[in-house]
């Protein structure tokens, strides 16, 4: 009875320790997002300096269209030897005007996020298919060919 006493705790803690490890890991990644901090930027009061102060610098920015920064942030979670699954999203959109003042702000979530599966090994083009023999032999006689305005061409 004696041993018994005795082994109760040791496997207790083993039962501890391994349903410990299947728990899951949470990781936070990108921007860390402060809600309190995100409500202090203010259409038609802050500008870009104000809001790189307040918020930092932005995950990234707009390259086309009206100026607008990024701050976008994922919370994962995994368990051990699997991929990790995403368990929250959220960006935070806030948009320029043309003398770097803010025009608007926004923020979201999950419901906004796509999810692209590729569909097998090749990816959809426009246009015709060619066969192999086509791909094979058919820039023969085109290469090197001078046209209207080629040197040496008509």
């Amino acid at each position: 009875m004696r041993i018994v006493k005795a082994i109760a705790p040791v496997v207790l803690l083993g039962l501890a320790v391994s349903a410990g490890g299947c728990s899951s890991i949470r990781e936070s990644r990108g921007y860390i997002t402060d809600a309190r901090l995100a409500g202090l930027v203010q259409p038609g009061i802050d500008n870009r300096q104000s809001v790189e102060a307040t918020l930092g610098r932005p995950t990234f920015a707009s390259q086309f269209g009206p100026e607008t920064w990024y701050y976008v942030s994922s919370v994962t979670a995994r368990k051990p030897f699997v991929r990790p699954r995403i368990e929250g999203h959220s960006v935070l959109e806030v948009s320029f005007d043309g003398n770097g003042n803010v025009v608007s702000t926004d923020r979201k979530g999950m419901e906004d996020v796509v999810y692209l599966r590729p569909d097998g090994d090749q990816t959809p083009t426009l246009g015709r298919e060619r066969g192999f023999l086509e791909d094979l032999f058919g820039n023969i006689g085109t290469v090197g060919a001078g046209g209207p305005g080629a040197p040496g061409g008509g």
